[in-house]
């Protein structure tokens, strides 16, 4: 198989980007032209990656914030390195902390943080609002030991941009004005909130209207000139631990001083040809290895279209049947990781694919609103990466003066006490967001992500297969339509999709106008000798710039 074409299908809503030294796609336009510039004054890779990181804390609120959570693989021109920079729960997070909170009978509804709801997670429920769900945020330490493993400009000049946008403020795009109108009706509950993130305490900003956060200017300046210690160990941590001991929270300046991030080693499948990397747990990157390795087996080529997408959902339902069952923080309950990944159980799975819709359960193993961005440079690094605050605006607790809130990582926690998962002191969640890399031979094709929570694994098996099955580039791949599988026999689909046949097969389809509900993507690829061609997905603001 020849590697993914270069030209577009004439439907192509947008164009590929083809650029000779470095690109940058993600889902906001003026976070990508801040990690343009980065790549223009003769930064790395790495550096356009922290830069439109950073940019995109100010510019798409909702879908990430300073009070983040970070993941990224990076290809440094020979090998693939891994970054998790996700948060541990406070040291005060019992389970038993939670199940009482839930009764009412403490960390009662204030004005600082409002009322606990439950969502149902993998193997249990949390709260996903206020204070009981926040995690150490990892992003600001993310950002710092990104650059300072390869980064090349001083760190402070990567929040140049950002803090501009943020001080001077920015007219709001399009798709960014919608979420933050859905999140509102949450917010008004949350006074500090509502203080920063509406226009005069009232209403969501409109689309073009310009909005300012100068206290989060004040706080990126802090972490630029700190290199994120006054985050971690100053002015912000103390104030952080104020706020949360007045205000009925258990993150404390201590949990803040424990944070580390960690490096790891990417995990991968073969598919048709190919390498597809995804990083270990905390996070779901594992379902999507474990889905292509399934469809790895599957001779798909002269397969009807019906036909392909029930092997893609079903082996996407027991990729995340796997996955629920086995990921939570490698430091207390390590996954099995090398009985997953092996082939004969990867046979053993696809085996029970039949004709028809299933609800699968886990395995039999043999025991031994997120963004995303993507960019390269002309010495050939390239960088995977995702940040997010999961739920909206996360928690919707924003610390006075600081101009950001932070996220609600911990709602990902199970209460069942026997999960791996389970909620516990000190320890990572489940994690939804999951940055992606694609090889072949040893040699970098590029890197690629799909946000959107649940859909992130299916995102990125949908793209994959049809980069490598359809030869598509980054862009069509991206614009191309979508399926969710939402639970049980459930599917939803985008209008386009070939979906005739399926219902017979026992899916239940559902057409969807919505293109939040099937996530936004971005990649780039390498192009031996030519550069980079890359996409944005049309669902969201952004587009892919190069030079």
């Amino acid at each position: 198989m020849s590697r993914p074409a270069v030209n577009p299908p004439a439907t192509a809503a947008r164009r590929p980007l083809y650029a000779p030294r470095g690109a940058v796609a993600t889902s906001q336009p003026l976070a990508a032209s801040a990690g343009l510039a980065a790549l223009r004054r003769g930064g790395t890779a790495v550096d356009a990656a922290v830069a439109t990181a950073v940019a995109l804390t100010v510019v798409q609120p909702g879908s990430n914030d300073i009070g983040s959570d970070l993941f990224a693989i990076v290809w440094d021109g020979e090998r693939l390195h891994g970054l998790n920079a996700s948060g541990r729960s406070p040291a005060a997070l019992t389970r038993e902390a939670v199940l009482v909170a839930l009764d009412g009978q403490a960390l009662p509804p204030s004005p600082a943080h409002g009322g606990a709801q439950a969502v149902a997670g993998p193997g249990g429920a949390m709260p996903t609002r206020g204070w009981l769900p926040v995690t150490v945020p990892g992003a600001p330490a993310g950002w710092r030991d990104l650059h300072a493993r390869f980064g090349a400009l001083p760190f402070e000049d990567l929040f140049a941009d950002a803090i501009a946008y943020a001080e001077h403020g920015y007219p709001v795009s399009p798709q960014v004005a919608r979420n933050w109108s859905r999140a509102a009706a949450i917010g008004v509950d949350f006074p500090e909130w509502a203080r920063v993130f509406t226009v005069d305490g009232r209403r969501p900003p409109a689309t073009g209207e310009r909005w300012r956060n100068p206290d989060a200017a004040r706080t990126l300046r802090l972490i630029a000139q700190s290199g994120a210690e006054a985050f971690y160990r100053g002015e912000i941590a103390v104030a952080l631990d104020k706020l949360s001991a007045r205000t009925g929270g258990l993150l404390t300046a201590a949990d803040l001083a424990a944070h580390e991030n960690t490096w790891v080693e990417p995990l991968f499948v073969d598919y048709h040809g190919y390498q597809v990397w995804e990083l270990p747990p905390n996070g779901q990157g594992l379902a999507a290895l474990l889905a292509l390795a399934i469809l790895d087996g599957v001779d798909l080529a002269g397969a009807s279209p019906e036909e392909r997408l029930h092997w893609q959902i079903e082996a996407m339902k027991l990729g995340f049947a796997d996955a629920h069952a086995h990921v939570a923080d490698p430091d207390r309950s390590p996954a099995p990781l090398d009985a997953l990944l092996d082939p004969g159980y990867a046979a053993r799975r696809r085996a029970e694919i039949g004709d028809r819709a299933a609800v699968p359960a886990p395995g039999e193993i043999v025991r031994g609103g997120t963004v995303y961005l993507c960019t390269a440079d002309a010495d050939g690094m390239m960088v995977s990466l995702i940040q997010s605050n999961y739920m909206g605006f996360g928690s919707y607790v924003v610390l006075p003066g600081y101009g950001f809130g932070l996220q609600n990582r911990g709602a990902g926690f199970s209460l069942d006490p026997d999960h791996p998962n389970v909620v516990a002191p000190g320890k990572r969640p489940y994690h939804t967001i999951i940055p992606g890399f694609l090889t072949r031979d040893g040699a970098p094709v590029g890197p690629f992500g799909v946000m959107g929570g649940h859909m992130q694994p299916q995102g990125h098996l949908q793209l994959i297969c049809s980069t490598v099955d359809d030869e598509l580039d980054p862009q069509a791949a991206l614009a191309a339509p979508r399926w969710y599988w939402h639970t049980g026999l459930e599917v939803r689909v985008e209008p386009g999709l070939p979906v005739a046949g399926l219902a017979s097969r026992g899916h239940q389809l559902s057409v969807v106008d919505d293109p939040a509900v099937f996530g936004l993507g971005q990649a780039i690829w390498h192009v031996p000798g030519n550069g980079y061609v890359a996409g944005s997905d049309p669902r969201a603001d952004g587009y892919a710039v190069g030079y």
